[in-house]
């Protein structure tokens, strides 16, 4: 018999002996980090950056790929027994040596992962992680002139670019509503003294919201560079029209913050988009069956969340894990699992 088979045969005498837990349970418990596992991070230090925000270092597990500059990740937390999870920007480089990851939170009223990792969260505990993503990313081909133009925690993903690449050429314009509100002021005045970036802040508690007609005065060549915004949508909205009015919209890169906060509760109105139905839901009863009831077609294999042959992407509102009470909110990409899913609110399914 080979060392391969006889391994084998070790661990389904090992299942056998721990049922109902497994040995991968155990060495989770072990080894949480450890090859193999479901991806998690461990918390290492958490640091103030001004009242309201943080940034938190997290150790990931040996599955993690890596990102790229501007990127974010999901991040599962349990709060109050309940498994939630948010998206956050990374604000690393992409090249840290001791392989960490910091994410930069900002607590927002009523936020209870925001408000859970600004107040409450301390080094050693552990969090589930998926892997980066998101294309608010620079180009390979590095610009020769950039705007930043950002507001409140719009900084976080544009902070990772600035700690990833260099450039020639770089000006921000960053909104906030005091001067002590402005994320990272020390270090951005720090490239400002070193001649490696011209920032400008408005804060808007004096200055009122940036009219962004002032760009011509705050930067004449804005339209020459290549530009990243990220912020509140009014931000957004304006820039866009302003690039668009000027011809040069294929200059402005956009990254949206989350539109409103979900509020989860037990079952509500399910929208299957595609199709164009709508019907009531429970908490109770899994999204794959509301469908099929609905006569909408569902993509399903094991219906027991084992073979993912059922995963949908979850466009609004957000759903319960019937397995472990986890709330999953509708961010871009997010996919669910329609046989262990149930409506937590209002929802709406791309089916």
């Amino acid at each position: 018999m080979t060392s391969a088979a006889l391994r084998r045969g070790a661990w389904k005498l090992l299942e056998m002996v721990t049922t109902p837990v497994l040995p991968s349970d155990y060495l989770d418990l072990v080894s949480p980090l450890r090859t193999g596992a479901d991806l998690r991070g461990r918390i290492e230090a958490v640091h103030p950056e001004t009242g309201d925000a943080v940034t938190v270092v997290i150790r990931p597990g040996r599955g993690w790929r890596g990102h790229t500059a501007g990127q974010y990740l999901r991040i599962g937390v349990d709060v109050d027994g309940v498994r939630l999870w948010r998206a956050y920007s990374l604000t690393s480089p992409t090249n840290r040596r001791d392989g960490r990851v910091t994410i930069t939170v900002k607590a927002i009223p009523d936020g209870k992962v925001s408000n859970y990792l600004v107040r409450r969260a301390k080094p050693g505990t552990l969090v589930q992680l998926d892997q980066a993503t998101g294309d608010f990313v620079l180009p390979d081909a590095r610009p020769a002139k950039v705007l930043y133009l950002t507001a409140g925690s719009g900084i976080t993903p544009v902070m990772g670019m600035l700690r990833d690449t260099g450039f020639d050429d770089v000006v921000m314009i960053h909104c906030a509503p005091r001067p002590q509100d402005v994320i990272f002021r020390d270090e951005l005045h720090d490239l400002v003294a070193e001649k490696k970036l011209r920032l400008t802040e408005v804060h808007t508690d004096t200055d009122g919201v940036l009219d962004i007609a002032r760009l011509d005065e705050l930067v004449p060549d804005w339209a020459e560079r290549e530009t990243w915004a990220c912020g509140p949508a009014g931000l957004l909205d304006a820039a866009q029209e302003h690039w668009s009015a000027h011809g040069v919209r294929e200059r402005l890169h956009t990254e949206r913050f989350r539109p409103s906060i979900v509020v989860p509760g037990d079952g509500g109105a399910v929208t299957f988009s595609t199709t164009g139905k709508t019907v009531s839901a429970d908490g109770a009863t899994p999204l794959l069956d509301i469908g099929e009831e609905a006569g909408v077609l569902m993509p399903s294999g094991c219906r027991m969340g084992i073979c993912f042959g059922c995963v949908t992407p979850l466009k609004a509102g957000a759903v319960r894990d019937l397995r472990t009470g986890g709330i999953t909110e509708a961010e871009p990409g997010v996919l669910i699992q329609t046989c262990v899913s149930a409506a937590a609110g209002a929802c709406d399914i791309e089916r």
